[in-house]
Parts: C-alpha cells; structure tokens; sequence
C-alpha cells in the first residue's frame, strides 16, 4: 500500500497564519491525480485523528441527486427539535466554508483554517487529495464544535468515498441513476452497489428511490438493515386543494411538506428519517422547518424582471426533474422559457438536452472558463440539433441574450448545468453573492 506520492513532497505547507484562500490553494497541489478512490489512505489519518469513534450521532447521505436538499432539510429539522448539528457538503457554490455548517452557520475562516492545520499535523507522509484532506478538516471542525449529530453527504458514490471512513448510525440513499460512469459504473446495479456502501449492519436507513436496484436492497437484507423504502413504508400524497402542499404518509402519521423548490422525494426522505431521530420534536414541527428550508442552486429564483431561475442540475436524472417543474410552470403561466446551458465535459450533455428538450423553447450556450469545462464551441457540436440555439462565449453575454429574449411578463430564463454555471450566475444577479 503505497501512501505517499513524490508530487505533494515539493509543496511546502502554508506557514502559520495562512488565510484560508492560501490553505485550498496549497491543496489542489498536494496529490497527482483530483479524484483517487478509496480508502486506506483516509483512514491512516483518520485514526491519528481520531482514535476512536467521534461521540456524535453520524447521518450519511448519499445518492445520485438530491444529496444536498436531503442534507439541508433533515439539518433544519434536527435543529427545530433542539438537537446540536452540524452538516459537510460538497461541491460548494462561491465559498469552500459553505461545506461546514455548524448549528446552520457557515464555518468561520478561523475554524477552518485550524482544522486544516491539525490535518496536516496529522497526515504526516501521506498523500491526501483535495477532497479527502477537506472531508478530514470537516470531521475535525465538527468534533471542535461539540455537535450532537454529523449529517455527512458523500461526495462521489458511497463505498470508496473518504466520508465513508466514518461508519453511519443512520444513512439515508436517495436517488441512484447514471452519472461519473468512470468511476461508478454504467448501469443502476453497479451504482447501487456503490452507493449502498454507506450502509452498515443493523441500522436504520432511508431509500428515496422509487425502484431501488437489486444490489441495494440485497445489501440492506444480508446487513440486516431496518430499510425504509418509499411506496412501502412511506408515500406522498397531493392534496386535494392547492399545488404547494404535498402530504407525506407514513407510519407515524401525516405531515405537510412544501412541493418545491427541493425535490420532494428528498424532503420526504429527511423527513421520515427525522422522525426516527427526533420523535420526541413531533411531525408539525418538521413539517414547519421543511417549509423553511432554503438552498441556494437548487431551482432559485435570482430575478424576478426577468424571472431568472438557477439549477445546479448536471446529469439527465436533474435535468429531468427541472424539466418536469419548468412543465409545471409552463403549464401556469404559458410563457417561453429561455435556457443558458453551460457544462463540463465529463457531463452526458446528450442526456440532459434530450431530457431539457421538450420546454425549452431557446438555447443560449455558453462556454465554462473552468478546469473540465467545455468551450462554447465545443457544447454545441455535443448538444446537436435543438431548436432554436444561440452561442456566447461567456456565461454573462448568454445570460444577457437569454434576458433580452424573454421580453413577456410569463417569460422565464433557466441558468444550469453545473454549479460553475450556477455560481457564476449567482454572482452576476444577486447583490449579495461574494
């Protein structure tokens, strides 16, 4: 087992005092490669960190979609019962610190920066990706901090990602289709298998996938998981009058859960495993902090002159699920929807514009000046014949075409395709953004 890597030995460490910029800066040097699945390496630092379990109620999350929105609704609803939280997501939209939330504060520079220093105390020799070290500083943080319960999301799969290191008191699957098929496999089975990696023996896990592949539930049986699987143990309901309330069934009782803009099938996940964790807080009280639940990139509204909405959605199973909301509004209001695509070239842009096709009535391309990020010139000849499609060079001028096309009151402009793309509109329509 070879631990150490000859690159990350040239790199000195950021001296004392080093601000948190200089910290990430130092981490996309010290490891050859972006992404080295699994775990031998993570758990050589782990365990000088850590020498025993951290004393906290551990929440894995893991999925193909809907990670972030299953991670930030069950954070709020932990936190409505009084209990102590902290969450570790990733990628982040403008900030790293977005990844560590303490009691559903973003980390401060100063916190973060000492997590990261007792990593590298810790890591001695061994090479450690960007990912991996950052996961490592998020379990630090959130020891630090004193947090009753780790809500974790996994970054890539389950079984070999470094939030796995971990073992999870409580996980929650929820969703599984094609995506990083370099890595995870092309077909629902072998993802599936990857993903139920979170999974540990005799504990209580969630599946929000509506047919869940075999490989998971048969590693849920051979552990002798207690699975929650929805159309089984749990079901949403529409309610009869109005669009925005949707009851989720299960067997504690009813409760009211908002129908957007978080998917669903993600807030009813949290949901079900919120009332496993905090029976005691009630099924009203979860319902109230699922409807206060906020998360930026996941069918945001930035503008309302234009009405310009943003999704991080990158691979056909997102694209499908914006499709179908931007159907729903379509359906309201009868108005064009105008669309800026920008994307990396690892993505099935073929997917996501087939599955984006049907209610997008103009394309504005746009290239993505960032590392994997396609050209604009590129993005067209994979996108193919669409109807309607325009090009720009950058994410502004396509935002600007897309503004000035959508010139009726029911118009609407949709920026996605990647969190670059997202981020990048953020900054350009909110006054707020960094």
């Amino acid at each position: 087992m070879n631990l150490s890597s000859s690159p990350e030995k040239a790199v000195k460490s950021p001296a004392n005092g080093a601000t948190v910029n200089e910290w990430l800066q130092w981490l996309e040097a010290i490891h050859p490669t972006e992404i080295d699945m699994g775990l031998d390496r993570v758990l050589v630092v782990l365990r000088r960190l850590f020498p025993k379990k951290p004393n906290a109620r551990i929440i894995t999350v893991a999925g193909t979609n809907g990670k972030g929105s299953t991670v930030a609704t069950l954070e709020r609803q932990l936190l409505a019962a009084g209990r102590t939280t902290g969450a570790y997501t990733s990628p982040h939209l403008q900030r790293y610190n977005e990844r560590i939330r303490i009691d559903g504060n973003i980390i401060s520079d100063a916190a973060l920066v000492t997590a990261f220093e007792k990593v590298e105390e810790a890591r001695g020799h061994v090479s450690l990706t960007y990912f991996e070290f950052g996961t490592l500083a998020a379990f630090v943080a959130l020891e630090q901090a004193g947090v009753q319960d780790w809500v974790l999301e996994v970054g890539l799969g389950g079984r070999l990602d470094a939030v796995n290191v971990l073992d999870a008191d409580f996980a929650i699957i929820t969703s599984i289709d094609i995506d990083h098929i370099g890595f995870l496999g092309d077909n629902r089975e072998v993802i599936g298998f990857e993903k139920a990696g979170i999974l540990r023996p005799g504990i209580t896990a969630v599946c929000a996938d509506p047919v869940p592949p075999a490989s998971v539930l048969q590693q849920a049986t051979a552990q002798k998981v207690d699975l929650r699987l929805t159309g089984r143990d749990y079901r949403l309901e529409p309610r009869t009058y109005g669009c925005d309330i949707i009851e989720l069934v299960m067997a504690e009782g009813r409760v009211a859960l908002p129908a957007g803009p978080l998917p669903i099938e993600s807030v009813a996940a949290a949901t079900v495993m919120a009332a496993q964790l905090v029976p005691e807080a009630g099924l009203e009280r979860l319902g109230e902090a699922a409807h206060s639940v906020n998360l930026p990139g996941r069918f945001e509204r930035l503008s309302n002159t234009p009405l310009v909405i943003a999704d991080v959605g990158h691979n056909p199973h997102a694209a499908r699920w914006l499709a179908s909301r931007l159907y729903e509004l379509k359906q309201q209001n009868r108005g064009r929807v105008v669309a800026v695509y920008a994307a990396l070239g690892d993505k099935d842009i073929e997917g996501v514009v087939s599955a984006m096709a049907p209610v997008v009535d103009h394309w504005c391309l746009a290239g993505l000046s960032v590392p994997r990020g396609l050209s604009v010139g590129e993005l067209q000849a994979r996108v193919g014949e669409v109807a309607s499609v325009g090009s720009s060079a950058t994410i502004a001028e396509a935002l600007d075409d897309a503004k000035g096309m959508a010139v009726e009151p029911a118009d609407c402009v949709v920026v996605f395709g990647s969190f670059f793309t997202v981020a990048e509109a953020r900054e350009l329509l909110l006054d707020d953004a960094p």
